[in-house]
């Protein structure tokens, strides 16, 4: 088994979703690769895109269709202007005209080169879809894709598609693991272990930046969430929160960029009431960014991206652990938790429900915040096992197929449980538990294969049948 770097777990995205959002676009991406790699793109005449099962019956609440169209047009998720993506949709239906690779223009028209098939769903992952290009010899290639969670993407011969897994000095593939080699090199933190692994992707120097990169990434993102008001877009008419909660908590503080905002937060009054307030808001501003295509760290997928932003802006405005070197083994300790359950298990609602989203990212923030608490190796993973079983068995049943209700609110409350797992972990003896981490993961992928696929991201179950929303 292949090792994952923990920056492929947490990561730059864009909204709205990891799977439903990043994957396709990655796809796309990697299609265009392929027809380079085969052909050329002057010789292709047409591209067809296809998408089934939950990437279709989510497909225009999720903005599956517009990362297709966008990735075969040469686009970078991560680097796009997000403001600009209304815009090029809308040139691309208009003038009936793609640039694929951003190379040769070609027709290409909505519902006809594009198609969200509903009534189908590929056997190997309910997330599939299939990418078909026509060359001017009449000649075509055919590749099929799933997006199996986090961004992530499959091909049907189950190969990854990931260009950045390697095998590591200590791979880790399960909690024991880790238990293991801390052990044997008398580590007595799991972050000093993941730095070493790490070394197969990037020198220490590099991952260090890299934490501390996605850390400004975050600041930014929640920035940005607190500072907008208005309501998100896609019919459901949900009104922003977290900027009046911001203001609230503030009062007449004044700001005028993103660190003088975050020391008006730490020299804020604090109070428990307060505190569970300044969570709440951190997590909100995430998702309600995520849900309006905004850029966001993927962690370990959108839906899920709140989380672990609140779960560390906590530790940083309201803990004494605030250095880098914190941030560091917090992102580092989480982003390898997230693995485990990305190995073992699922992180794609499609195939596990939200426990694989929400359930995940609470699991890794409770496992990061108990490391720089100074939480030992079994407390650590005590506090992931903590925190994820008390999300077993959540189902994912988004309104409308859009990463709002209750996606936005539940990611508050994952934040929540983290730092209460955390706080239980640290005070309890690891070697009385009685439910391990390896345990507990093994258990979600039982609970996923069990669970009525209704409530896999479909919005044919739960709330998204319950409650009566009027179309638009």
């Amino acid at each position: 088994m292949e090792s994952i770097s923990v920056f492929e777990i947490i990561k730059v995205g864009i909204g709205p979703s990891s799977s439903h959002t990043m994957g396709p676009w990655n796809a796309a991406s990697a299609f265009i690769r392929i027809i380079k790699r085969e052909r050329s793109i002057e010789e292709v005449k047409e591209v067809f895109l296809e998408f089934f099962g939950s990437l279709a019956k989510t497909g225009i609440g999720h903005g599956t269709d517009i990362a297709g169209m966008l990735g075969l047009n040469g686009e970078d998720f991560k680097t796009i202007d997000t403001t600009k993506i209304d815009e090029k949709i809308e040139k691309i239906k208009s003038t009936q005209i793609l640039n694929l690779g951003g190379e040769k223009e070609i027709p290409f028209i909505y519902g006809h080169h594009l198609v969200l098939n509903m009534k189908k769903s590929l056997e190997y992952h309910p997330n599939g879809m299939i990418f078909k290009a026509v060359f001017e010899d009449g000649t075509e290639l055919v590749q099929d894709f799933y997006s199996v969670g986090g961004g992530f993407i499959m091909s049907q011969e189950k190969k990854s598609i990931q260009k950045h897994c390697v095998r590591t000095l200590y791979p880790c593939h399960k909690s024991s693991d880790i238990v293991k080699y801390c052990e044997k090199l008398g580590l007595k933190r799991i972050s000093d272990l993941i730095l070493i692994n790490e070394e197969s992707w990037r020198t220490p120097e590099e991952t260090k930046a890299e934490a501390l990169y996605i850390w400004q990434q975050i600041k930014e993102c929640i920035y940005k969430g607190v500072n907008k008001e208005g309501t998100l877009p896609g019919g459901l008419n949900v009104t922003r929160r977290a900027a009046g909660i911001n203001r609230k908590l503030l009062g007449d503080k004044i700001y005028k960029n993103k660190d003088e905002w975050f020391q008006q937060v730490v020299e804020a009054e604090e109070n428990f009431t307060n505190i569970n307030k300044w969570i709440s808001c951190f997590a909100l501003a995430v998702n309600e960014e995520n849900a309006s295509f905004g850029r966001i760290i993927t962690a370990p997928t959108n839906g899920a991206s709140g989380v672990i932003p609140a779960v560390l802006m906590y530790a940083q405005a309201f803990t004494e652990f605030t250095s880098e070197d914190d941030i560091v083994r917090f992102l580092l300790v989480a982003g390898e938790i997230g693995t485990l359950f990305k190995k073992n298990a699922t992180i794609s609602a499609a195939m596990g429900g939200c426990q694989a989203e929400v359930g995940v990212s609470s699991a890794m923030a409770a496992a990061g915040l108990t490391e720089i608490l100074g939480g030992s190796v079994g407390q650590v993973l005590m506090a992931a096992e903590i925190a994820m079983e008390h999300h077993l068995g959540l189902t994912c049943d988004p309104i409308k197929g859009l990463v709002q209700i209750p996606c936005i609110e539940r990611n508050t409350m994952g934040a929540i449980k983290a730092i209460t797992a955390a706080n239980i972990a640290l005070e309890s003896d690891p070697a009385k538990a009685k439910v391990t981490l390896d345990e507990v993961i093994q258990t979600m992928w039982e609970t996923a294969l069990s669970m009525n696929d209704r409530f896999k991201e479909t919005s044919e179950g739960g709330l998204a049948i319950a409650v009566n929303v009027p179309e638009c």
